[in-house]
């Protein structure tokens, strides 16, 4: 199986190789039957490194531990979902599966626009094949995921995956997160062919507005699965700390998301093309980067690959060179690009949009500062690090414009907003803003930061502008589903986006409820207790875990409000034998409220035992609001039966 794997890599490699070679041809010379043979060198190259993946898979069911890869990266005592997943556990795997979702999606776009973009298609297949040829160089010379051990090296078991990685949702984490990732490749070939070609009207953005939405909905999921996994396995009661391989996902995250509000300017005015394409290619080189960042061991991350030299230049070589191509092509067509629209007033949806671009782009600067800060002071002198207090400091302020924007942009007109119609618009808000703040002054005075009075009271504006922006289009007798039906059915981008910006506001809100946050470390025999306000943990005993492939130890804590039972609560502390690390499994109990969450850390000698035990106010706001973000990215993407003339009018 391992040597089949790595003839298909090998036979991919060649034929990318070729491809390459023909859709440049086919570009030049503009011919479109040696573009059709360009197009099924995606499929054939597709179709190989999918037999090398599932050969991979194969592997790791079986537990071939001939493969060094399967040894290093899982054990027969594993369960076999974990012994799957953990093909993209190490370095050589990961980087197979991205190149597989690229696959898939090269050939899902090469098979969707077999009679449409034809004067695009060649260049589109060459940067589809150009970035399939790096990855597959990287598994053919680099990094060999089929590599085997000598016949007297053989091995009857593994080494084990990480214990931290051997959770249910590190089982979908990873692909949510490359399927986003990787998605903005089409948008990007698109970009990169319509300088190449001078096609630069709107063919390319509006052929991958879903291409984009699509990558962006599973770059999100991947981002909220991260920090529910952090959440549930490290043990801190936290669910973001500003690692640098959780900023790596996050900085392409953010261009894009500027991308999707200011590629409606291009739409409506053909404003802002310079700008968009800008954005596309630095939502795509970000990708690269964050790959990059993940595997180079240039940064410090319990996410973070093991670092290889050659292969952090090669791949550094390979994001530089994709940057400063892309780059040069938008400056050779800056010409061609140019409107003659211009900005007609700051007070406009289009200022709106625009400004909205410069914060998310403003905190892509701070999150890309703070995450190399320490790369670029260990060049100078001393290695530092910037904690999560240098995010939040210069981060939160302006998400509190951006969740200001959101309100604002819109209730304000294209072009030009007239002075009665913003005071018409934004009467009725304002008031719910001015009641949202008396209400957080009022509940949680002794515990207010500005930050989260502005946080909370900006919530309360932005809600308020969507109702508001929604109740003033319903018709008579309508109810308020009924009314919110017929609007997206009517215009599913602009009220799908509602749904989305209200998500957004869930989850800063219940990422604000952090300012409420308590914790306290107690150590207590059993038959004791311990209170935090109207809490009361009695610790029962501890047990040892069941012999398995970990031991350790789970505690019985019996939880009370007021008095009234709530939950028995039962941390553990693990140590996983082939590992040889240890890992503390919280308890949490959950409510719309709050997470009562409890991690033992140790226990003594004398039988008492030592617990964290967190209070985490609205922390649940934050999955509801991405369960919100989703549904209302869903509601924008749900496809739409184009309406006849007759119904239109």
């Amino acid at each position: 199986m391992a040597e089949l794997g790595a003839a298909c890599i090998r036979f991919a490699l060649l034929i990318a190789i070729a491809g390459f070679g023909v859709a440049i041809h086919a570009g030049l010379s503009r011919r479109p039957d040696w573009t059709r043979v360009a197009e099924r060198s995606v499929l054939v190259v597709a179709v190989s490194v999918a037999i090398a993946i599932a050969t991979l898979f194969t592997a790791f069911a079986t537990g071939d531990f001939r493969l060094s890869y399967v040894a290093a990266h899982s054990a027969l005592s594993m369960a076999t979902p974990y012994r799957l997943a953990a093909l993209w556990g190490g370095q050589a795997g990961s980087l197979l599966l991205w190149l597989f979702i690229l696959c898939m999606y090269s050939s899902a776009c090469v098979l969707a626009n077999r009679e449409k973009n034809r004067g695009l298609m060649a260049w589109v297949v060459a940067v589809l094949l150009a970035n399939a040829l790096f990855f597959l160089v990287l598994l053919t010379f680099v990094t060999d995921p089929f590599e085997t051990f000598p016949p007297e090296r053989a091995m009857s078991d593994g080494a084990g995956l990480n214990p931290l990685l051997q959770h249910p949702v590190m089982m979908i984490h990873p692909l949510m997160l490359y399927t986003g990732l990787v998605g903005f490749a089409v948008p990007f070939a698109f970009a990169f062919a319509a300088l190449i070609s001078g096609q630069l009207g709107s063919t390319w953005f509006q052929t991958t507005r879903r291409w984009t939405l699509f990558p962006w909905l599973f770059l999100s999921i991947g981002i909220m699965l991260g920090g529910r996994w952090a959440y549930e396995v490290l043990g801190w009661g936290g669910y973001w700390a500003w690692d640098p391989v959780e900023n790596a996902s996050f900085m392409p995250w953010l261009p894009a998301t500027a991308y999707l509000h200011s590629v409606m300017i291009q739409e409506k005015r053909d404003m802002l093309k310079t700008w968009n394409l800008l954005l596309i290619g630095l939502t795509y080189t970000l990708c690269l980067f964050g790959t990059f960042l993940t595997r180079s061991g240039i940064v410090q991350s319990v996410h973070a690959f093991a670092q290889t030299p050659i292969f952090t230049s090669v791949f550094l070589g390979y994001v530089a060179f994709t940057a400063i191509a892309f780059l040069t092509a938008l400056l050779a067509r800056r010409r061609g690009l140019r409107s003659p629209q211009r900005l007609e007033s700051v007070v406009s949806r289009e200022a709106g949009f625009l400004l909205n671009n410069w914060v998310f782009i403003a905190i892509l600067m701070v999150v890309f500062t703070g995450t190399l800060f320490p790369v670029f002071s260990e060049s100078i002198g001393e290695r530092t690090v910037l904690g999560p207090k240098y995010f939040q400091m210069l981060a939160g302020p302006l998400a509190l414009v951006l969740l200001l924007l959101t309100g604002v942009g819109p209730l304000i007109a294209w072009r030009r907003a007239t002075a009665a119609s913003l005071r018409r618009q934004f009467r009725w808000p304002a008031v719910a803003t001015l009641a949202t703040a008396a209400g957080v002054v009022a509940l949680v005075r002794s515990q207010l930061t500005p930050y989260a009075l502005g946080a909370w009271s900006l919530g309360g504006f932005v809600t308020a502008t969507i109702v508001h922006a929604i109740r003033s289009r319903v018709r008579h007798g309508e109810t308020p589903l009924q009314a919110l039906f017929a609007l997206w059915r009517k215009s599913q981008q602009r009220y799908g986006g509602y749904i989305v910006h209200l998500g957004a506001v869930l989850v800063l809100m219940g990422a604000t409820g952090s300012v409420l946050n308590e914790e306290r470390l107690e150590n207590v025999k059993p038959g004791a207790e311990i209170r935090m306000h109207n809490l009361r943990f009695d610790y029962l005993t501890a047990n040892a875990l069941p012999a398995q492939h970990y031991g350790g130890a789970v505690a019985r804590l019996a939880l009370y409000r007021d008095d009234q039972p709530l939950a028995v609560m039962t941390p553990e502390k693990r140590m996983y034998w082939l590992e040889q690390q240890p890992a503390s499994i919280p308890s949490v109990y959950s409510t719309l409220q709050e997470d009562v969450y409890v991690v033992l850390t140790a226990i003594e000698k004398d039988g008492s035992a030592t617990f964290k035990i967190y209070r985490n106010p609205l922390v649940n706001w934050i999955w509801i609001g991405g369960a919100v973000f989703v549904f209302g990215t869903l509601l924008v993407m749900w496809p739409h039966p184009t309406r006849s003339p007759a119904r239109r009018a």
